[in-house]
């Protein structure tokens, strides 16, 4: 529990610095840049299709009768222009979106190592294909987990429950990774998360909870058409920022387990280098002396010199 109320003050703390806010508008910006290029070369068409489209249709013709006569006929005017931005918007988003993703992450997560694991070893378990598989494998888990369990959300408490279960699920299992991908080997990978399954899991359902705020500011954008184009760029900047959120939370969190669990290897013991002796010198044997036998006068039988 330490652990995890400490990354998540670590993770509100970074949502301040400069660069996580310059990376929360980059998808403003580049929902910016698509809708101006698409609006160059596309607008024109595309309302003189919608126009046609509502002109053929009997019952928009109906409908147009009942604003005239109710005082309001020049919605008509205004009504293709913001069917057009209603039909685009979410495919911009979309791309705008899966655009930071790819972007931020990294991002965030090198932010955390730099300031606050310096000294951690890069151990690069994991690779780019490796996550993009891992990635693929998971959606398509949670997407047979939310079609299997479809039939339970008629149960009201359930609907509350399952669906913020899959998601916190697939989002532990996604983030986690990539935050671990470049420090972690895969053995490492695999026990930090059996031993904090629990706690990614709970990270991971309370970003997704956290995820049901944009939702709300865009379905008001949809219902109050006026201030569409107000409300669609705060809920993707609320998005974003939920998303910057939830990745340093998980990228504080794994990272820490891991400088944990690496402390707790057990350091082999250096053997002491012994003492350099000097080389023993060869024992060199003397060869025995021959000493000439002193002259006996009185056992010699050799005659006196």
């Amino acid at each position: 529990m330490k652990l995890l109320l400490n990354s998540f003050w670590r993770a509100v703390a970074y949502c301040m610095h400069p660069r996580v806010i310059a990376l929360s508008f980059l998808p403003l910006v580049l929902l910016v840049a698509l809708s101006l290029g698409l609006g160059y070369f596309y607008w024109e068409p595309a309302l003189d299709s919608v126009r046609t489209m509502l002109d053929a249709s009997e019952w928009v013709s109906r409908l147009w009768t009942w604003l005239e006569t109710a005082g309001v006929g020049q919605l008509k005017v205004a009504l293709a222009p913001l069917l057009v931005i209603f039909a685009v918007t979410p495919f911009l988003v979309v791309l705008s979106l899966l655009a930071v993703a790819l972007m931020m992450t990294p991002a965030l997560v090198a932010l955390v190592a730099e300031r606050r694991f310096p000294q951690l070893e890069k151990k690069k378990g994991g690779t780019f294909l490796g996550g993009l598989f891992w990635s693929l494998g998971s959606i398509l888990l949670a997407l047979v987990a939310i079609i299997v369990s479809i039939p339970l959300w008629l149960v009201p408490p359930l609907i509350l429950v399952l669906p913020p279960l899959i998601w916190g699920w697939l989002t532990y299992r996604v983030m986690s990774y990539d935050a671990l991908a470049l420090h972690a080997s895969k053995d490492e990978r695999r026990e930090i998360f059996r031993r904090h399954r629990l706690s990614l899991l709970g990270i991971g359902i309370l970003t997704g909870y956290l995820g049901a705020a944009p939702s709300l500011v865009w379905a008001s954008g949809a219902l109050f058409a006026a201030a569409f184009v107000i409300l669609v760029p705060l809920a993707i900047w609320i998005y974003t920022l939920v998303f910057a959120f939830s990745s340093l939370w998980f990228a504080h969190y794994v990272l820490a387990a891991l400088e944990a669990l690496r402390a707790e290897l057990p350091v082999a013991p250096v053997a002491p280098t012994p003492p350099s002796t000097p080389a023993e010198e060869p024992v060199t044997l003397l060869e025995p002396l021959h000493v000439k036998p002193a002259y006996d006068s009185g056992n010699s039988i050799l005659p006196a010199p």
